[in-house]
């Protein structure tokens, strides 16, 4: 029997086509070919998804929209649901293999024949994927198939990958996996000591810190998770990102069913789940994998850094990114003992918060060593806060959007954008130092501290690093102290003084008694006009359609990243992975949003003189107007208004922006500019707002430590510091 088609609504037509729904509406009036309905109901109908796409094509329209949006909607129509989306995983890895030309092929099968390639390509990976052995299709899958092809042929595995994943996992909420940022997975690979040959990560998620470990040099890649999708999309996922290492994962919970039952490796990276209570406490009480003591009910963090130590060799490493609870809680001191007594234990970082899932706890990173037999005696343990806490010391942060979370959080909560090179510069820093002479490194006050393993042995053994760290305010010389704060203050003072100045500036009026209203365009209408050009860089940096004359970048060229914008920083993204030849540069007066509504800080920016030659993040959009048709300050206004960017958003749990359905206001270039010098303005008036919240948090931190820490006392009355005169 044959498979219906797909049907979708008007909503998702002009999702698809990327316009308003308004504009849906007008086609359906004044077309008289437009596809009829072919369900649903009068006031709600449903249309068939080949006749639109078909109907689209010959009006060019579908190029409006990515092949990202594209597989996102034919996931969503999948007659299955979403369960049946974790069949395709499997077909990422032997579509990411071929050939453009070839992919482009394959759409042009008849869906049975597409089914029984897709088929049997997948039967060819039942050795190396797990679960592809239950994959199979038919010709009711044709429809998704082919827009999995596109999306793999446009955009790459990865972005396949993501949509794949995503549309699973939202109907798995109670799963609570999340990817750990790729900054993060990277420093945890980089506290490892040399490059490690063989790497696990036994709850290994989508795969992104044994996909760090390769980037290392790791050859051998262990990984398993006891989520079947999860486990499915790391394989895939890092066989496409280390093509020439040995791959190997597995389904199953690892406390409970070790698939690596006796496997020695160098390097174990983890970022277990959290408070699991149902981990497998009982049955396995005896288990010969607690050399350091039986955890406790509650403790099912201290069982997986117990299961890492077991699968290490002699002297290898295990880094693991834990709740802050772990180094504290009553229940687990005995153990947390015995993993400082042997030696074991060898550093903790705290993170501030923001930096994985849960993103309102501050996470810790553990360092974990196998003793040696014959090994060096391990006297002290090394103890890392980058936690913003006083004025001069821990990481610098900022307003901004951070990458999605890691494996075991909980969704939801505000998200904070960190200073990710500083924090691991920061980090690296202190461990190479420590790792190379621990008895002779040299504490710094706020920031790093060595404690001797007999200062850490007591009735709590707590390791949190904020209580072996935080600088006091009795170590500084109080006249030093004064004058750091007076320093403070007198930035403060300038502050506030250019804050008055911006929002003395008046460049508005009343419109009349009622609000302006204009006619508006969308950013594809415009950019099919040739009024701008939408870039962006591909997943795979594939070569982007860059107009003639775009500027190219020097080969050591940073990259302007979505935090980068939230926090009005300079580029401070890494280049690596990206093909400098063909990845948009970016050029002054270019527009540039972020990809991922929500957070704090700023949305979009108009690049300056000092953004030019920088590489486009693959998480910002950018676009670069005709300067004799619109004005850029003007376009970005517009473009970052709230309801325009809610208007563009599509998603449930992270909101993506579609850059061709923010909308334009179409006004004469004079009236732009008149916009735009007023939009300037406001810019302007929020960088200075934030700097001087900055410079207020940052003074009256150093006031409250130097008052409570006895460094400073109050002046006598009236004879304290002054304001000067010009800003009083």
């Amino acid at each position: 029997m044959p498979q219906p088609s797909a049907q979708v609504t008007a909503a998702e037509i002009s999702r698809i086509a990327g316009v308003t729904r308004a504009t849906v509406s007008n086609w359906r009036r004044r077309h008289d070919d437009f596809p009829a309905p072919s369900g649903g109901t009068e006031s709600s109908p449903l249309y068939d998804l080949p006749a639109v796409r078909a109907w689209l094509d010959a009006r060019g329209h579908t190029a409006a929209v990515g092949p990202v949006e594209e597989l996102r909607t034919l996931l969503r129509l999948h007659p299955q649901g979403g369960g049946a989306t974790a069949n395709f995983l499997s077909l990422v890895l032997t579509a990411a293999r071929s050939a453009s030309d070839e992919l482009t092929a394959l759409t042009e099968l008849p869906d049975a024949d597409l089914a029984a390639r897709a088929n049997g390509a997948v039967s060819t990976l039942t050795k190396t994927v797990p679960g592809a052995e239950a994959a199979r299709f038919s010709a009711g899958d044709a429809p998704a198939l082919r827009a999995l092809v596109r999306c793999i042929r446009d955009e790459g595995g990865e972005a396949a990958l993501g949509v794949l994943a995503e549309r699973e996992l939202e109907d798995s909420a109670t799963s609570g996996t999340y990817r750990t940022p790729a900054p993060l997975a990277d420093l945890v690979a980089r506290l490892v000591p040399g490059p490690p040959s063989r790497a696990l990560d036994p709850a290994c998620g989508s795969g992104t810190l044994l996909a760090a470990a390769a980037r290392r040099g790791a050859t051998e890649l262990y990984g398993q998770d006891s989520v079947p999708v999860q486990a499915r999309r790391s394989a895939v996922s890092l066989m496409l990102a280390a093509p020439d290492a040995t791959v190997t994962v597995r389904t199953g919970d690892s406390l409970r069913a070790d698939a690596f039952g006796g496997l020695a490796v160098d390097a174990v990276l983890c970022n277990p789940p959290y408070g699991d209570r149902d981990w497998g406490h009982d049955e396995l009480a005896y288990d010969p994998r607690w050399a350091y003591g039986v955890p406790a009910r509650a403790e099912s963090e201290l069982a997986w850094v117990q299961h890492a130590l077991a699968h290490l060799v002699p002297g290898g490493h295990a880094v693991l990114i834990l709740p802050p609870a772990t180094a504290s809680r009553a229940s687990g001191r005995r153990v947390r003992m015995e993993l400082v007594r042997s030696g074991a234990l060898r550093a903790v970082v705290a993170l501030p918060a923001g930096a994985a899932a849960p993103l309102h706890v501050g996470l810790q990173i553990w360092v974990l060593q196998r003793p040696e037999p014959s090994g060096p005696e391990r006297r002290s343990v090394l103890f890392v806060d980058t936690v913003d806490t006083s004025g001069e010391t821990g990481t610098v942060r900022a307003a901004g959007t951070a990458e999605a979370g890691s494996r075991g959080g909980t969704r939801g909560g505000g998200r904070t954008s960190l200073d990710w090179p500083a924090l691991t510069d920061q980090v690296l820093t202190a461990w190479a130092a420590f790792a190379a002479a621990p008895d002779e490194f040299t504490d710094e006050p706020g920031i790093a501290r060595a404690v001797p393993v007999v200062d850490l042995i007591g009735d709590l053994v707590d390791l949190s690093p904020a209580r072996y760290v935080r600088v006091s305010r009795t170590d500084i010389e109080p006249a030093e102290l004064a004058r750091e704060t007076d320093d403070s203050r007198l930035r403060l003072v300038a502050a506030a003084d250019s804050l008055s100045r911006a929002a003395g500036h008046v460049g508005w009026q009343a419109a009349g008694p009622t609000a302006r209203e204009w006619r508006t365009a969308t950013a594809s209408d415009l950019a099919r006009g040739g009024a701008l050009t939408l870039l962006r860089t591909a997943p795979d940096a594939k070569e982007p359609k860059e107009p003639q004359g775009a500027p190219s970048a020097p080969p050591t060229s940073a990259v302007l990243t979505g935090e980068d914008i939230a926090r009005g920083t300079g580029p401070t993204g890494d280049p690596t992975g990206l093909r400098p030849d063909s990845t948009p540069v970016i050029a002054a007066g270019d527009v540039l949003i972020r990809s991922i509504a929500g957070g704090s800080g700023p949305m979009v920016r108009v690049a300056a003189e000092s953004d030019e030659g920088a590489l486009l993040g693959r998480q910002v959009h950018l676009f670069r107007p005709d300067p004799a048709r619109l004005d850029p300050w003007f376009l970005a206004g517009f473009l970052g208004a709230e309801e325009n960017l809610a208007g563009a958003s599509t998603g449930s749990t992270v909101l993506h922006i579609s850059p061709g359905r923010l909308r334009v206001p179409l006004l004469p270039l004079e009236e732009q500019r008149r916009y735009g010098e007023a939009f300037r303005h406001l810019h302007e008036l929020r960088a200075q707002a934030r700097h001087a919240t900055e410079l207020a948090e940052q003074t009256a931190r150093l006031l409250a430590g130097g008052l409570t820490g006895g460094g400073l006392v109050p002046s006598p009355t009236g004879t304290g510091p002054s304001v000067p005169s010009d800003s009083a």
